[in-house]
């Protein structure tokens, strides 16, 4: 699948502090509430201004806005500025659901954790490019990582969608998250890694928050792809 999928460590608390919460002063026309929390969390002023423009457009967003589109997928992005998140090319917890129904036991619906004040329908997974997918609570966080560490069975399941080396990489987010508490949000196209020349990859967030496992992995996929149809050419 041709997503570039990223998985976000976030509680719902941090959701209301970073994003619901400026996302009310930017509309009240307090921006400067949104640069002195930028800078109390110690992000730079370039980061901390992309910040601000990502609140601005979430400020726009009309109620009858699919959530995953819209504030799903800017509060995917301003994760990104407070602390790390993980890539994994095509692998996601929204397409693991559409073959193994049984695994929405692991998800909350925004429902569940958006403010009431926000009407904006949810599909609760992803459903195309720039979007939101699952949300984890941090307790289904933990559980689902204990039943990969303890479950033949869940590995066999993740293993068919994070492949090649990638559940390695769900596992370190997986890790990351329960170690701060937290859930784990998934988004498409936060990031968007260009194998081939990596200095030419792009973030709507801080693309240097981005840890590089799942980067690599990439690059290593698409270079071995090259070389086979360069030998294949040869033939």
């Amino acid at each position: 699948m041709g997503y570039d999928v990223s998985f976000h460590p976030i509680s719902p608390e941090e959701m209301q502090e970073w994003y619901f919460t400026p996302l009310s002063w930017v509309q009240q026309g307090q921006e400067e509430k949104v640069l002195a929390l930028a800078a109390q969390n110690g992000i730079e002023d370039f980061y901390a201004e992309k910040y601000l423009d990502t609140l601005r457009v979430g400020a726009g967003t009309e109620p009858d806005e699919l959530f995953d589109k819209s504030h799903g997928f800017y509060i995917a992005v301003i994760q990104g500025f407070f602390r790390d998140y993980y890539y994994t090319r095509g692998s996601g917890f929204s397409f693991l659901i559409e073959e193994k129904p049984e695994y929405a036991r692991y998800f909350t619906s925004w429902e569940q954790v958006v403010p009431t004040a926000f009407p904006n329908p949810a599909e609760n997974q992803i459903i195309e490019n720039y979007c939101a997918g699952v949300y984890l609570s941090p307790k289904q966080v933990v559980q689902l990582l204990r039943n990969l560490e303890q479950d033949p069975k869940v590995c066999e399941d993740l293993e068919r969608i994070w492949s090649n080396g990638q559940l390695a990489v769900l596992k370190k987010a997986l890790t990351a998250a329960a170690e701060l508490s937290v859930g784990l949000l998934e988004a498409t196209e936060v990031v968007e890694p260009n194998p081939i020349r990596p200095n030419e990859s792009t973030s709507y967030s801080n693309l240097y928050h981005c840890d590089r496992d799942g980067v690599y992995l990439y690059m290593d996929t698409v270079s071995r792809q090259i070389e086979d149809a360069i030998r294949k050419s040869e033939e």
